[in-house]
């Protein structure tokens, strides 16, 4: 009776793992199909093209190989030699720098202002001889620029005082409208005086006097139209003498203002932040 129970629980018992076994390959089948899916869809992925970004890339390399951006760019998509030899090639697209030579500059440069200088100048002395000044109005051309003299006896100021005669206005007027021909030198103003101490006035020196004298020179040039950024204004008291101070003569010519049209390598900016 037990042989026979225990007969049918074994073939039960192998029937039910025959069928587990037969069944197993479905799961590595399944798997197997789920990779070649996800495979399939990476490969689809990736050879997918975005047609606007391929034209794009592609009128980019035809430009680019045309000539029209790189010179020589058509001989890049030429297979081989063409046959002509390097001289027969365009020139390239970048020129070397050549060195500039300093001293050819500066000769240049000084050779137009001295033309320049030459013609302003003969323009102030028809003036001073017209006006039979030619004593109290001097020109010259210098190393700094072109000097114009200006005697301040009888003509620009009184003895001791910064404020302009009434006959020095149409002198100025002249010379300002002779000096704005060119309108790109700068223009220093400087006034000088003899080697008197000043005495009865209200400067307390020669120093506060010549730079007065100065200073009002350049707001008269300023109200005659020259632009204010070409100018500037300097007092050197008796520092600078062009004649001797041991004689009345010697002492009137020192007694003056100059009008100095300088060379366009000469600044008189001060230097500041952001200006050169």
């Amino acid at each position: 009776m037990s042989a026979h129970r225990g007969g049918r629980r074994g073939r039960r018992g192998g029937h039910g793992g025959g069928h587990e076994n037969e069944e197993r390959w479905l799961l590595t089948y399944s798997d197997m199909i789920t990779l070649l899916m996800a495979l399939f869809m990476v490969l689809f992925s990736i050879s997918s093209v975005n047609t606007s970004k391929y034209k794009d890339l592609q009128k980019s390399l035809q430009d680019a190989f045309s000539g029209k951006i790189l010179t020589g760019g058509k001989q890049v998509m030429n297979s081989g030699s063409d046959g002509k030899s390097p001289s027969d090639q365009a020139s390239p697209a970048i020129v070397p720098i050549k060195p500039q030579i300093g001293n050819t500059s500066t000769s240049s440069q000084k050779a137009k202002d001295d033309r320049e200088f030459r013609k302003i100048k003969a323009q102030i002395d028809a003036y001073a001889r017209r006006h039979g000044l030619s004593k109290q109005l001097q020109t010259q051309i210098a190393r700094r620029g072109l000097v114009v003299r200006l005697l301040t006896d009888q003509v620009v100021f009184d003895p001791g005082q910064a404020v302009l005669k009434a006959p020095a206005l149409p002198v100025l007027t002249g010379v300002a409208h002779a000096l704005n021909i060119d309108k790109t030198h700068p223009i220093m103003v400087e006034g000088h005086t003899d080697n008197v101490p000043i005495s009865g006035s209200q400067f307390p020196s020669n120093w506060e006097l010549s730079t007065a004298r100065a200073s009002v020179v350049v707001r008269f040039l300023i109200h005659t139209g020259i632009d204010k950024f070409r100018l500037g204004a300097a007092g050197y008291a008796n520092l600078y003498p062009v004649a001797s101070n041991s004689t009345a003569i010697g002492r009137s010519k020192n007694r003056r203002v100059e009008i100095v049209l300088l060379r366009q390598d000469q600044q008189i900016t001060p230097d500041i932040p952001g200006n050169g």
